[in-house]
């Protein structure tokens, strides 16, 4: 029988040219463990590929002897390369997505005219879960929960008393995810964090992201439900659906691209495989002009991020 309640032990890594946190999730009481959205390491300057964060995360799982079940990515992500791929053929476990990534397949296909070699139907991932599938990492019981609006396909997943909710939230005194991107909706956003907040005030939730607002000068990815709701900046209790979406919607006018948008969309898409070689051997990723965004100059363009 599959326990209940439990405490998960939690690894972090921070990958500072993205500010994203990939976790290890390992059931206390045997071997087996989760990884959580591993980054594949890109320089847009060079379009060079490195692996130096990934194997930070394998030479982890390997060290302490782990068996890797589940490499889980909460969403198509807009700001890293996902070193998925890499990660499973050497430690193994099922891909897994949320079964929505159709809508983001169809949405972004196009938009690098992919059609020809990209399935629309998630099928480059092991798993697609639906939301309030069951699962279990080893001897931790596990739940998928659809988090929309920041993306279609945002998954929070409840590991034990841990969720991992992907760009929906961010620190308390940082706020929430954007919703312009193609597919999101600031009020879709809204509901999807009233369900994180309707989870036990103590259940501890775990970042995507950090980035360090005024007044902190150290990186922090773990808080709970209950200081989320007491204390975050966009969405504390108290506030109402129209009242967060003239916020975020605002907020959003006034934001540029993320820097990796383009490449990381186009391989994030494919489960985090590169395209498929041109006939010259060489792979290209695609830069669609005047296609996302609005026009902003450097100097105009606010915040990346959120």
């Amino acid at each position: 029988m599959k326990k209940t309640n439990m405490h998960p032990q939690i690894q972090p890594f921070f990958d500072e040219f993205t500010n994203t946190i990939s976790y290890v999730v390992r059931d206390p009481e045997s071997t087996a463990c989760a990884i959580i959205d591993p980054v594949l390491d890109f320089d847009p300057a060079s379009a060079r590929t490195d692996t130096k964060s990934a194997d930070a995360v394998i030479d982890y799982v390997k060290t302490h002897g782990l068996d890797c079940q589940w490499i889980l990515e909460t969403h198509v992500h807009a700001d890293h390369l996902s070193a998925a791929p890499y990660i499973r053929e050497r430690l193994g476990g099922k891909l897994a997505i949320g079964n929505r990534i159709s809508v983001t397949q169809e949405t972004f296909g196009p938009i690098f005219n992919a059609a020809q070699d990209l399935a629309s139907d998630g099928s480059q991932f092991d798993h697609l879960f639906e939301d309030g599938d069951q699962f279990s990492v080893g001897g931790l019981s596990a739940r998928a929960i659809h988090t929309p609006g920041h993306t279609p396909a945002c998954m929070t997943y409840l590991i034990g008393d841990a969720a991992f909710v992907g760009d929906t939230l961010f620190m308390p005194d940082f706020g929430t995810a954007r919703a312009d991107f193609p597919g999101g909706d600031a009020r879709t956003l809204y509901r999807s964090i009233r369900k994180i907040y309707a989870l036990d005030p103590e259940t501890r939730l775990f970042m995507c992201h950090d980035y360090l607002p005024e007044g902190r000068t150290e990186h922090r990815w773990e808080t709970t439900v209950g200081e989320q709701r007491r204390s975050n900046v966009h969405m504390r209790d108290g506030v109402t659906e129209d009242e967060f979406v003239a916020m975020r919607e605002a907020r959003d006018s006034q934001l540029g691209m993320p820097k990796l948008i383009l490449p990381s969309i186009q391989v994030n898409i494919r489960a985090g495989r590169m395209p498929p070689a041109e006939d010259n051997g060489t792979i290209y990723l695609k830069l669609p002009v005047n296609v996302l965004g609005t026009p902003h100059s450097p100097e105009e363009a606010g915040p990346r991020t959120q």
